[in-house]
């Protein structure tokens, strides 16, 4: 890795993290900000840092990567909002960690194209078209799997077999 880079990204550290705490309003994604942005700034430039303006490249990076997190974040509150509230009080406490257990081990045993397809579309909030980019699939390669992944996760959470004819 170029000496002169990493030893510029150290001089730019205090003004990187000033910027993205005045971005985020907190210390601790301040810092995540920043260490995300040197990241991708030490990907993206590896030895070819010569005629870039460093602190514009990094100080874009950390806007960018604070206007991702936002949308997701939005993306986030959206699904929460929309889904459906339950009649029923809540589950017990006892039982919120079975479920996450439960889930987290269904989704392990699902195979990995499976796992990452409902991943993608599903914990992320991506759309089947850019989930299938990601993947470098055919839309509907992505939308299978998808559908794949959530029939298998349904009978695996209802502890029935999947029909084999159908999954």
């Amino acid at each position: 890795m170029d000496r002169a880079l990493r030893t510029a990204l150290a001089h730019l550290l205090p003004e990187l993290r000033a910027f993205a705490r005045y971005l985020s309003g907190s210390r601790t994604e301040a810092d995540d900000l920043v260490q995300e942005a040197v990241l991708r700034t030490l990907r993206s430039l590896d030895g070819k840092s010569e005629g870039v303006d460093l602190r514009a490249w990094c100080l874009a990076v950390i806007r960018n990567t604070f206007h991702e997190q936002l949308r997701s974040r939005r993306r986030e509150r959206r699904l929460a909002e929309s889904l459906p509230e339950e009649k029923q009080g809540a589950p017990a406490e006892q039982e919120v960690p079975g479920r996450m257990r439960d889930l987290t081990r269904a989704l392990r045993d699902l195979p990995p194209l499976l796992r990452e397809a409902v991943i993608l579309v599903g914990a992320q909030g991506l759309s089947h078209q850019e989930a299938a980019a990601i993947c470098d699939v055919p839309l509907g390669t992505m939308k299978a799997r998808v559908s794949r992944a959530r029939r298998l996760l349904a009978a695996a959470l209802e502890k029935q077999p999947p029909d084999p004819v159908t999954s």
